[in-house]
């Protein structure tokens, strides 16, 4: 069985390719890129996969088996037909099973909806492809906050308009461990998964971090109005919409829900604890 990764000189793909070389699961992996080069470091394959060239996908995927579809970063009106030409490649290709990277996150009235929507016209499509497929629904990504340490330390607080609301925060690598597992297994097709480690408030994370880094580190809750007018002038009004938009969904409850982490990947997500302990300087 041949298994590709698509985006592989993005940040998930290349996880989820060294996932898969660690597990030795004998098969041949290639990834795709849109740039090839970008990827050469990891030792496998790598073809050009650009998602808006359906030839080229086509192409590429030739002799693949199943396929790992990250989610592309375009707007969100432009990622539903660039992930409809990969998944209409890959059919004509002949894969036989499609494992998609999905979100979670509010579906309506949140800045970060559209993208969310956006996803779930993909997973629809994953399921209508005549295919086997398996959804994983991301949730956060952990890392971003502990790269913003700096920042963090300079204002002493962590502000933003999520409130008491909890977050399925994840990491990247136990994300990758787990697309890993439904990719090398039949077991769990048909199915899908909420993604994610155990959820905590942003008060939470501020103690996590402040364990880590030695910092005496609060959290501010902020209205969602002037948390969106401080992110827009910070990060333009594309970006500090979507970022908004997380936090009012955490706000709202949408980032707290129950983890089907262990059942996807066959063991518990990393503990908070652990993982701060791996960044504690």
């Amino acid at each position: 069985m041949t298994i590709a990764v698509t985006a592989v000189s993005g940040q998930l793909g290349r996880e989820i390719a060294k996932a898969l070389l660690e597990l030795n699961v004998n098969q041949p992996i290639i990834g795709l890129a849109r740039t090839p080069k970008n990827a050469q470091d990891l030792g496998i394959e790598v073809r050009p996969g650009d998602y808006s060239e359906p030839e080229q996908l086509r192409a590429s995927l030739e002799g693949v088996d199943t396929l790992l579809l990250v989610s592309g970063m375009d707007a969100p009106d432009a990622r539903i037909p660039q992930h409809r030409n990969v998944i209409e490649a890959a059919r004509q290709a002949g894969v036989q099973k499609i494992v998609y990277t999905s979100v979670q996150g509010p579906e309506v009235d949140a800045g970060f909806s559209p993208i969310v929507q956006s996803n779930r016209q993909t997973e629809a499509d994953v399921r209508d492809s005549g295919l086997d497929w398996v959804i994983g629904r991301n949730g956060i990504y952990i890392e971003p906050d502990v790269a913003y340490i700096e920042t963090y330390k300079e204002l002493g607080e962590i502000i933003n308009c999520a409130d008491h609301g909890k977050c399925g925060y994840v990491t990247r690598p136990e994300l990758a461990y787990a697309y890993a597992q439904l990719l090398t297994s039949d077991v769990n097709n048909g199915k899908t998964f909420n993604l994610h480690g155990e959820a905590i408030t942003q008060a939470q994370l501020a103690e996590h971090l402040n364990a880590a880094f030695g910092t005496s580190l609060i959290y501010r809750a902020s209205t969602v109005e002037a948390f969106r007018n401080r992110s827009v002038t910070e990060l333009g009004d594309f970006i500090g919409n979507v970022v908004t938009g997380i936090y009012e969904g955490i706000r709202k409850g949408a980032f707290d829900n129950v983890s089907d982490y262990e059942d996807a990947a066959g063991r518990q997500h990393q503990s908070w604890e652990n993982y701060f302990e791996t960044v504690r300087q």
